[in-house]
């Protein structure tokens, strides 16, 4: 328990070192000791550092070499960016702000809106025929879909409006065939 605040600290032992863990002796890498400089500064700047004392530890940072060396020069000061050892507490995260651990399941796309596309797309190799079972499949498609919250609205889209265009040409067709045939 020696070195622990509230007891004496052995000879060339700080008083503010922590108890040392399994990962004290785990060396450590350079952007630990920035991070750890990061927190002396902020410590310096708040006035919870005397200027000797915080020349002494940026000094000690910049040649520690264990992750117990670098935490014992922060373990009197609040907590910044410093890394805590592997064996710390972790502050635990409402799971509130925690990303789902699995992704929602895709919603399955409704059967008629697939039908509709499919139909609305055969119109151009159909001369047309399908036009009018796109047009049907894809607003009831749209209904279901506003019903049962089904993904393939797109779907239904893209049928009713190749079905509607088809329509249209067999009616322009239709209307032009009438007009030639009364102009005889």
């Amino acid at each position: 328990m020696s070195g622990q605040w509230g007891s004496p600290a052995p000879y060339g032992q700080q008083p503010w070192q922590p108890a040392p863990t399994p990962q004290s002796a785990m060396r450590a890498a350079h952007s630990d000791r920035e991070r750890t400089v990061d927190v002396l500064k902020a410590a310096y700047a708040e006035g919870r550092l005397s200027a000797a004392e915080y020349e002494h530890r940026m000094s000690s940072a910049h040649q520690a070499a264990t992750y117990g060396q670098l935490a014992s020069l922060v373990a009197d000061l609040p907590a910044g960016p410093m890394v805590q050892p592997f064996g710390a507490a972790v502050p635990m995260v409402p799971p509130t702000f925690l990303p789902p651990a699995f992704p929602p399941p895709p919603r399955p796309n409704n059967g008629l809106a697939t039908a509709s596309a499919i139909l609305g797309g055969l119109t151009l190799f159909t001369g047309g025929l399908t036009g009018l079972p796109a047009v049907i499949t894809g607003h009831i498609a749209r209904g279901q879909i506003r019903r049962t919250r089904e993904a393939g609205d797109g779907l239904a889209v893209f049928g009713l409006i190749l079905g509607w265009l088809s329509m249209a040409g067999w009616a322009l067709f239709s209307l032009l065939f009438l007009l030639a045939a009364s102009g005889h």
